[in-house]
């Protein structure tokens, strides 16, 4: 039996800490180690249980989501938190990204795309909700400077072709739009775009785009 992914849920409203546990779990690939109504006290829970995947609120009492996804990474960047909110203001998208946050759900997410979203982020991918995606796609490299991505370019486990195709979809251009300013045939634009999902464990070519600025590969 495939070992189950253990959960910790942040969340102040406890019917909705109930509602997720009872759904997560009952998929059976979903262990809930802890809960709590805290930012702070979480981000303490995480030291003592190490959970796999911390399911964080960003509206929380005292220490809100934010700040306390940011004290779990800095405690351990190997546990991935995925923001599940309501709150779909761009100064919170960034912030929550920019905290190290590994997905970004709204909260009217139905039950099985989010434990996709948790498989999926526990096995080192990343994850925008397609609501919130464009703004972090247009805001999130701003204060990236040029020197800095073209040496995080280096650290890419992509080829310079795969990011040259990243770039130009984040420019607008659909694959008639890229075959035929590099060049190639359609078919050669959409094996490319398999091959940068595959290798960025994402579900579309927006997630691998995000990940891609939020890296700095691209601008």
């Amino acid at each position: 039996m495939t070992e189950k992914i253990k959960l910790l849920i942040i969340e102040d409203h406890v019917l909705t800490r109930i509602g997720l546990k009872t759904a997560l779990e009952d998929s059976q690939k979903v262990e809930v180690i802890g809960e709590s109504e805290y930012g702070e006290a979480g981000a303490t829970l995480v030291k003592e249980l190490e959970p796999d995947v911390v399911i964080m609120d960003l509206g929380l009492p005292n220490m809100n989501g934010i700040d306390a996804t940011r004290a779990i990474k800095q405690t351990n960047n190997d546990v991935k938190v995925l923001i599940l909110t309501s709150h779909d203001s761009e100064n919170e998208i960034i912030g929550a990204m920019a905290s190290g946050a590994d997905a970004y759900c709204m909260k009217d997410i139905s039950p099985i795309k989010l434990l996709s979203v948790i498989e999926s982020i526990a096995k080192g991918g990343m994850w925008l909700d397609t609501i919130i995606a464009k703004t972090v796609l247009s805001n999130v490299t701003r204060e990236c400077s040029s020197e800095n991505r073209e040496k995080t370019r280096e650290d890419a486990p992509l080829t310079e072709r795969e990011i040259e195709i990243l770039q130009l979809l984040a420019d607008g251009l659909n694959n008639i739009d890229i075959a035929q300013s590099l060049s190639v045939s359609q078919h050669t634009v959409k094996a490319h775009i398999c091959n940068i999902l595959q290798k960025l464990s994402v579900d579309d070519r927006t997630q691998a785009v995000a990940r891609a600025l939020r890296q700095g590969w691209i601008s």
